[in-house]
């Protein structure tokens, strides 16, 4: 199926993109004045292997396993469809022993990419519902989230890195061209703490665009929403302990495990009400066709 595209959207990820560029142009000014270009290549090679492994590192740390047609034939026969349905080859499909009902999409192109749902989403939807969530891990494949979220994040990473590293060592202050030190540790904060938040702001327009992509792609904006809204209510009844070991994976879920206030405010996901809304009004679109 074709749909409108949604250019509100588009502009305000182009606008977060150009933000996020322009902030770091300037932090290579100053790394650059401030002699400190040597941490861009060491943390370049840290992000190309974050890149190339994490598809193993996400389903390592979610206990999740490469699973064949014959374990899985519905799931598989599902992936299979919606692939076509995308213009996709089908991803590797895996599967994860847990109470928690998610699922994500990991993988640095669409040749080498991985879904892995959880038994807790497998037990709690229907196979329409289980269909959406599937399209809208195959709408960031398509979208190439994995890659295009590691690319913006490489710089906020070295700034990181410099904050970090210059709290270890007092900053060098005392010693010669520790003002270029300081001001290199000071731009670093500043850009860091930016980029948090245009990061985050550029992650939930990207899962605006996979709830949209995902349901076009299904066919059923409403078996998604419904799906969203079963799996945010299902998070409260999965024991604690389950909830904090995988909420370190809350950037790869459908739906992130719950927080407090303050962790909602600084999501990398809409509200599920918002994701709700705008996919009841992507059915209203749909069927004035």
């Amino acid at each position: 199926m074709d749909w409108k595209t949604d250019w509100g959207l588009r502009g305000r990820m182009a606008l977060t993109m150009f933000l996020l560029f322009a902030l770091y142009l300037v932090f290579v000014g100053a790394l650059w004045w401030s002699r400190s270009l040597i941490f861009l290549p060491l943390m370049g090679v840290f992000v190309l292997a974050q890149l190339f492994f994490s598809d193993k590192l996400a389903l390592y740390s979610m206990g999740a396993s490469k699973v064949s047609e014959d374990e899985y034939p519905e799931l598989h026969t599902a992936i299979n469809r919606l692939s076509q349905q995308a213009d996709l080859p089908k991803p590797d499909v895996a599967v994860a022993d847990s109470r928690v009902p998610n699922a994500f999409a990991t993988g640095r192109s669409k040749d080498s990419a991985t879904i892995a749902v959880t038994t807790g989403l497998l037990r709690s939807l229907d196979q329409d519902e289980l269909s959406g969530v599937l399209a809208h891990e195959l709408a960031h494949i398509k979208n190439r989230d994995v890659m295009i979220m590691t690319i913006a994040s490489f710089l906020s990473t070295v700034a990181f890195m410099i904050v970090r590293i210059g709290f270890w060592f007092g900053g060098g202050h005392e010693r010669e061209g520790g003002s270029q030190v300081l001001i290199a540790i000071v731009a670093s904060l500043i850009v860091w703490i930016v980029s948090y938040f245009l990061i985050r702001a550029l992650s939930r327009y990207r899962e605006y665009a996979a709830d949209r992509g995902g349901a076009i792609i299904s066919g059923q904006p409403s078996a998604l929403a419904s799906a969203l809204l079963k799996i945010d209510g299902r998070m409260e009844n999965v024991p604690r302990e389950d909830l904090r070991e995988q909420s370190e994976m809350n950037a790869f879920f459908i739906v992130p495990v719950k927080s407090d206030l303050i962790g909602r405010l600084f999501s990398t996901h809409p509200s599920t009400e918002q994701r709700v809304e705008r996919l009841r009004e992507l059915e209203r679109e749909l069927e004035t066709r």
